[in-house]
């Protein structure tokens, strides 16, 4: 019998004024009343700490990561940092490409103002957040080639914008760790979503940290901790606010203003997850219409990369520079779409009309009910539901199933070629030589992996199966009810939304009276991202919810 365990995640009551509508304060619903399978990984990876075991990283240090960057940063000084800040700060991209059309700053200039930011603040220090794990050494120079465009009018939104990569993301010129010491070495190319990215002038700005091996690994450790990276920190309640995962030094950089935009990648919730953590979008895009090739796996059944941005427009933009079809990737899909169908016309969006399915049980979160009201009031049509008796069987085998293939394929075809480890038992191997730097919280779920039995079949009868409960937890309400899409909170219905290989968009709805960010998470069919963008923009346009972390300012 399928067995099902709760999220034990703390309940934080809302302090902020109630809906109007309420004769009640309604408290918020958690994760800790939210219902899922035992083994999704939603589950398993957003666990809520308090205590560290290790906050900075015991592999890199602050001169490290700044060695070859120091001396190209001579000329930025604390006068400068101050003249571009209310320039820059909390700017989104479009409003960083007109001040650099109108001559206010230059890319060379906007990168070195990130860089600095992150230099200040992200590792030791009193507000060090943890971050970031590596500075691209080579982003100076490519800023400096990017400023010689004469057109502003012929070039992507994108041109120009300091990235930020998950570190299990691929990039010429620097390592990718996936956030574990077995990497450090694992000096690579692009992957194909990066080529994508520089294909239309964006800057490889370094890499983020992340919780390791996006947290299929120990299990029992905090959201955002790796070995190479330390322990990465909320700027929302530095070791009091969950971070959410496993991307989650892109959600935290994005929102402590380290960068114009951030890659993470799911397989489930770990972009929805540390995004609504940390008041920021994400956007969880169909399988397949972002290429995997060159991303440290877990599942190739369920991995994606996505956008993580301050905006639904910025998200708009960074979701359009890295789409398209890899021949590499067996997921791929050929959308046949043209360079700005995710952004342009954006502005113009509605919802009205537009019916969306809101799970029952949370209405008792007051920011969910506000939510709606809002939408409501722009004339979107909020039918309440209940949501269907399925369960995810069998999920964490899934994930074991396909790593134990997955990863020694990447290592064959994407890894550093001196670097002899392949399977899981090589890793965990490694890991046991230094285990108090490798492993402080132990490695179970790689133990779990190396145990799994399951055969060929047995992994194409769990998918067929998780596929399709996936796909019927939606489809069945929203053909019942004629909706459009359906409205949860957070990464609540991350594992649902993942088997089914539906697309999930996360935008700021507020904060609890502990100051924890929560997201709003709008999910809809296969291949519905632009609408779910355009539901998400009117949302947040009439909102505003978002406000960025007041010591980072």
């Amino acid at each position: 019998m399928t067995r099902y365990i709760t999220l034990l995640l703390l309940l934080f009551i809302f302090s902020c004024k109630d809906n109007p509508k309420s004769e009640e304060a309604r408290p918020p619903i958690s994760e800790s009343e939210t219902v899922v399978e035992e083994d999704d990984l939603s589950a398993i990876s957003t666990k809520d700490f308090r205590e560290f075991k290790i906050l900075d990283s015991k592999v890199i240090t602050k001169a490290q990561i700044w060695s070859t960057i120091n001396p190209q940063m001579e000329d930025f000084k604390e006068a400068d940092y101050n003249r571009l800040k209310p320039l820059i700060l909390e700017a989104n991209i479009s409003t960083l490409q007109k001040h650099i059309s109108g001559g206010k700053f230059n890319y060379q200039e906007l990168t070195k103002f990130y860089l600095y930011r992150i230099r200040k603040f992200d590792r030791e220090n009193n507000l060090s957040l943890n971050s970031v794990i590596s500075i691209n050494p080579n982003v100076l120079k490519d800023a400096y080639m990017l400023d010689e465009v004469d057109d502003y009018d012929d070039i992507h939104p994108i041109h120009g914008m300091p990235i930020l990569l998950k570190d299990n993301v691929n990039a010429d010129g620097m390592v990718t760790t996936a956030g574990a010491t077995a990497l450090l070495n694992n000096k690579t190319g692009d992957a194909f979503l990066v080529k994508q990215l520089k294909s239309k002038g964006a800057l490889i700005l370094g890499k983020a940290n992340l919780s390791e091996w996006a947290y299929f690994f120990c299990g029992d450790c905090p959201s955002g901790y790796s070995a190479v990276g330390g322990q990465t920190l909320n700027p929302y309640g530095r070791r009091i606010i969950d971070t959410g995962g496993s991307s989650s030094g892109s959600g935290v950089s994005v929102s402590a203003n380290f960068a114009a935009a951030a890659i993470g990648s799911e397989t489930s919730g770990s972009i929805l997850s540390p995004a609504s953590s940390n008041s920021v979008v994400g956007l969880k895009p169909t399988i397949g219409l972002v290429s995997r090739t060159g991303v440290v796996p877990i599942s190739s059944t369920l991995d994606t990369a996505g956008p993580m941005t301050k905006t639904v427009m910025d998200n708009a933009i960074l979701l359009d520079a890295i789409f398209g079809p890899d021949t590499s990737d067996s997921k791929t899909i050929d959308a046949l779409l043209d360079i700005g169908f995710y952004y342009q016309d954006l502005k113009k969006a509605s919802v009205n009309g537009k019916r969306f399915g809101a799970p029952k049980r949370l209405l008792e979160d007051s920011l969910y009910v506000k939510a709606l009201d809002v939408l409501k009031a722009k004339g979107a049509v909020i039918v309440e539901i209940e949501e269907e008796q399925l369960g995810l069987p069998n999920f964490l085998r899934l994930l074991n199933l396909d790593m134990k293939k997955d990863l020694p394929a990447y290592m064959e075809g994407y890894a550093n070629k001196d670097i002899s480890m392949r399977t899981i038992e090589d890793f965990m191997a490694f890991n046991l030589k230094d285990s108090l730097t490798s492993m402080p919280y132990g490695q179970n779920l790689f133990k779990g992996i190396a145990n799994d039995k399951g055969d060929a079949t047995f992994l194409e009868r769990i998918k067929d199966t998780l596929k399709t409960n996936g796909r019927q937890y939606f489809d069945k309400p929203m053909q019942a009810q004629n909706l459009d899409g359906f409205l949860s909170i957070n990464n609540y219905h991350a594992g649902f939304a993942a088997v089914a290989e539906y697309p999930a968009l996360t935008v700021p709805m507020g904060y609890q009276d502990t100051g924890r960010p929560m997201g709003l998470t709008f999910i809809s069919g296969r291949l519905r991202e632009k609408q779910i963008l355009e539901w998400a923009y009117v949302y947040e346009q009439a909102s505003k919810a978002r406000i960025a972390p007041s010591n980072y300012n």
